[in-house]
């Protein structure tokens, strides 16, 4: 029994495939294609353990397609082009169904490996299906991009795991060779912290640690199993998220200590430098952003030096980047600034722009009113002039509430002064 349980008991078609509805459920963005195999060039955007790979395999087997796999992490130009030059052969001329050519692990892809690919999409010899857990459009070069869609995968909820976990038990042939009693689930569930694979990863390795085919799997169980069994650090493993997100917790908690010490445990990883740099570019917006403005450049600064320079030098600029960070004051503002104006659109749907606030290019539109209103704040004291700036069904409302600090305190009282009584922080 080599083979891992989550290997075993990956599912083979649609029909037994878990999670991502907005993906291929009844009315998902992908069924129908998959059902008609007219299959886009796509990519397949996702944390670990969502079923990425998984769905490839489908997509390949529902729409009858030669199915070729690459591995970003060891396939060069060279096994590209020889991929290729297969999927060619195997394709056809006269046949719509052009092999799928499966890449996982896309972003770690260099530009020219990249590249290497852009014939083969373009001129319809492969379907392109690439996985990546990392934002395409950081990592995919351009010209590529635009030849692909984009997929978001979620990851796995409460009710996906608890039916991913039942399924395994019930069609793995060594799990139902034991008598399992799951009393307990919740370790489980927040260890894979939305992991499917990682959840069966665990699961195993606690059954399997057991000297008796008689189970009752207790929270305690999973625990002691677990942290007796933890794994040093694997930038491809289980532990790169874990690891980034206490980086991240420790930065968000301003102690500048723990930060360096995830840092230091990520670089000793061999943790892709621009992976770190962009996790502090995030958080110098979502944790700190208009308290200190200035974290966000330095974070910025810091993901353009550190592209440039590399490993080993690199480490002292993330390390002033992360103690940096960790000592800035904090406000999530903006973060809950915009999440509350999403929510609001999405309520409230397409509302149309004020006259006086939408463009005016023809004469047409300026007889119809376009602009009219529209109140030059140059023109008047302070250049300011009170004015509605919202669609009349959502007037007055606020989105941006300033933070209790040094900066956004003088934010509050700058709009304050501004907007007399219709800003009451």
């Amino acid at each position: 029994m080599n083979e891992p349980l989550a290997e075993r008991v990956r599912p083979k078609t649609l029909e037994d495939y878990i999670s991502q509805n907005h993906l291929v459920g009844e009315k998902g963005s992908l069924t129908h294609q998959i059902k008609k195999g007219v299959i886009p060039s796509l990519i397949l955007w996702g944390p670990p353990g969502t079923g990425k790979t998984t769905l490839a395999h489908i997509i390949a087997e529902e729409s009858q397609r030669p199915f070729y796999v690459l591995s970003a992490i060891n396939s060069g130009v060279k096994d590209i082009r020889e991929v290729i030059e297969k999927a060619k052969q195997s394709g056809g001329l006269f046949t719509s169904k052009n092999p799928i050519l499966f890449i996982d692990e896309i972003h770690r892809f260099s530009k020219s490996q990249q590249d290497s690919l852009l014939a083969a999409v373009e001129k319809g010899w492969v379907t392109l299906v690439g996985a990546t857990t990392e934002n395409p459009s950081f990592e995919v070069i351009p010209a590529l991009l635009s030849r692909c869609q984009v997929y978001i995968l979620n990851a796995f909820d409460k009710k996906d795991l608890e039916v991913l976990l039942i399924r395994a038990m019930e069609k793995d042939t060594w799990l139902r060779s034991k008598k399992i009693t799951l009393e307990e689930t919740e370790a489980l569930l927040r260890l894979s912290g939305g992991d499917g694979r990682k959840l069966l990863n665990i699961f195993e390795l606690v059954i399997n640690s057991e000297n008796t085919d008689t189970i009752t799997v207790t929270d305690k169980l999973v625990l002691d199993k677990v942290q007796r069994n933890t794994v040093l650090y694997d930038k491809t493993g289980e532990q790169h998220y874990d690891i980034v997100s206490a980086f991240i917790k420790s930065i968000r908690g301003s102690d500048p200590n723990a930060a360096v010490y995830w840092l230091a445990r990520m670089i000793e990883g061999g943790e892709d430098v621009k992976f770190i740099a962009r996790r502090m570019l995030i958080s110098a917006s979502e944790d700190i952003g208009l308290a200190n403005p200035t974290a966000l450049v330095i974070a910025n600064s810091t993901f353009q030096a550190v592209s440039t320079i590399g490993y080993p030098e690199a480490r002292i600029i993330l390390s002033q980047c992360a103690v940096y960070l960790a000592t800035s004051p904090k406000s999530n503002t903006s973060y809950l600034a915009i999440k509350k104006a999403q929510q609001t659109v999405r309520e409230t749907g397409d509302l149309s722009v004020p006259l006086s606030l939408r463009n005016a290019p023809t004469k047409l539109m300026k007889d119809l009113g376009y602009g009219e209103d529209y109140k030059y704040a140059h023109d008047f004291t302070d250049n300011f002039v009170a004015a509605e700036f919202l669609p009349d069904e959502v007037s007055g409302m606020s989105f941006y509430v300033p933070g209790n600090n040094q900066r956004e305190n003088a934010l509050r009282e700058f709009l304050k002064n501004r907007w007399k009584e219709k800003y009451d922080f």
